[in-house]
């Protein structure tokens, strides 16, 4: 029985566990969207909102920090330039989850992890206006 047991293990132990959730985590915000095994989304949900938040300080101290949980700079600095601005108003729920179905092979439920708030993505006819509104000016 799994009473009063807080942390998954997933058959791995503890530095495979991190290793995965860094790798899971730098691939959602690459990426912005993965497909996993419901449990390790519902794993990593809470350190990813955890890390949004510290994202959303901006400061070189809190740069910092999320360097040492990511592996890559480049991620980190996706986080806080692009990703964090975007949350700015939302105290939480940064990542939203999506059920996909069982796997073939073992019968896992499959989801989607996404960010809920999606990157604007400028129409031709805005970025032309926008254009010309610079020159204008």
């Amino acid at each position: 029985m799994s009473h009063s047991k807080k942390v998954r293990k997933f058959g791995r132990n503890t530095n495979q566990r991190k290793a995965l959730f860094r790798n899971l985590i730098e691939s959602l915000i690459v990426y912005e969207k993965i497909e996993t095994t419901l449990a390790k989304a519902k794993t990593i949900k809470g350190l990813v909102d955890k890390l949004v938040s510290k994202a959303k300080e901006g400061s070189l101290h809190a740069r910092r920090q999320l360097l040492s949980f990511l592996p890559q700079k480049k991620a980190a600095d996706k986080l806080v330039d692009e990703i964090a601005p975007r949350f700015d108003k939302r105290p939480g729920g940064f990542v939203k989850i999506f059920r996909l179905g069982k796997r073939r092979g073992d019968d896992a439920m499959m989801v989607r992890l996404e960010w809920t708030e999606k990157k604007k993505i400028e129409t031709q006819k805005e970025a032309k206006k926008t254009e010309l509104k610079k020159k204008l000016k």
